[in-house]
């Protein structure tokens, strides 16, 4: 993990990055920089980015590399990958205000790549990104080209990435180990080479969460950073494949903490599930909607896997949908969050699954 520099002063930026001081000033709303996820525009110089995965691609020329940052709350955290190296990238921890960050000054001269990628999610607050600082000489070059294929998920602490990078005896809910870069739908569709759009929250569940609201107060937001009046407009990206891993939290507070009272019967949480899928199919008629769980206690037995397959066969037979399925990431015993190993193997059985049902 390369540390980064906070330039906080005009002197410190003096002493550290003299280079960056007087550097080429490239603002966020610049037609080269590729941005991915559900981010908010309204200010095109200062666009907000804070679901999990959201990211800025570039490519540029240049011996040194800065970012502008504006971040809420001081807790989130960021891969900074230059030239692809994804094993080790910058990991960029931001600081609270407006603040630049110095990445490299020492880069070969010639072409380069760039993908800042935001770890942590909206619990962890939002950032407006204000653009990059290239050294006098530096230009970006033609954006890198978008994926034609498109995912979409939506999930709770296992999608974001909680503690996936955590020691396997160690704590589970650092924020600095929480990395969506590494999760296990962000692996698929690396490997599928597709788009993907992560809509997730830590805690969260169907029929009830952690926290006073549900994934179906919440998933139409255009803002991650709690249950706000923000609108995602959907017509503005529609994927060819949606993977839904809910379920968990709702197995937790419901047979273990008696959250929710009375106590709904089977036939309610059946109910409940297909009510939030036929949502999302009603935004995207014609994508393959994977019903997925795991690989969290949820799936330890069939009692909440059941749930999900008799949903999944009510709504194939009584609205005739064709593209719903199911998958289910087998329980290892392992009684924290999933780590990154674990990651990797739910996200090549997740691709493994798109394969086959897209032909990709």
């Amino acid at each position: 993990m390369k540390k980064l520099f906070l330039l906080t002063s005009s002197l410190w930026l003096t002493l550290l990055s003299g280079e960056l001081l007087a550097a080429a000033k490239i603002e966020a709303d610049a037609p080269a920089l590729l941005y991915t996820g559900r981010i908010d525009f309204t200010d095109k110089k200062a666009p907000q980015l804070s679901w999990p995965g959201t990211s800025i691609k570039a490519n540029f020329t240049g011996t040194s590399l800065g970012l502008v940052l504006d971040d809420q709350k001081g807790r989130n955290y960021y891969n900074v990958i230059v030239d692809g190296n994804t094993l080790h990238p910058y990991v960029l921890e931001a600081k609270q205000g407006e603040h630049s960050y110095e990445i490299s000054r020492a880069l070969a001269p010639g072409k380069h790549t760039l993908e800042i990628y935001k770890r942590t999610e909206g619990e962890e607050g939002a950032t407006a990104f204000k653009g990059l600082l290239l050294d006098d000489n530096g230009k970006l070059l033609s954006p890198p080209t978008r994926p034609k294929r498109r995912m979409e998920i939506y999930g709770d602490s296992i999608t974001c990435g909680m503690g996936n990078e955590g020691a396997d005896n160690g704590r589970d809910d650092l924020a600095s180990e929480k990395n969506n870069y590494w999760a296990y739908g962000s692996v698929a569709a690396r490997k599928l080479d597709a788009e993907l759009h992560t809509i997730c929250k830590s805690g969260i569940g169907i029929m009830v969460s952690w926290f006073p609201f549900i994934m179906p107060q919440y998933y139409d937001q255009l803002s991650a950073v709690g249950d706000n009046e923000t609108q995602w407009n959907f017509s503005r990206w529609t994927p060819d494949v949606v993977v839904i891993n809910l379920f968990q939290n709702d197995s937790w507070l419901i047979d273990r903490e008696k959250r929710l009272e009375p106590i709904p019967s089977d036939k309610e949480r059946i109910q409940a599930y297909v009510d939030f899928v036929r949502s999302i199919r009603a935004e995207y008629p014609d994508a393959q909607i994977i019903s997925a769980l795991g690989s969290m206690d949820a799936t330890a037995n069939d009692k909440w896997p059941n749930y999900i397959r008799a949903a999944v066969k009510r709504m194939q037979t009584e609205f005739n949908d064709k593209k719903l399925d199911t998958l289910f990431f087998d329980y290892t015993g392992y009684g924290q969050h999933p780590r990154v190993a674990q990651h990797i193997d739910n996200g090549e059985k997740l691709t493994a699954f798109i394969k086959q049902k897209m032909d990709w």
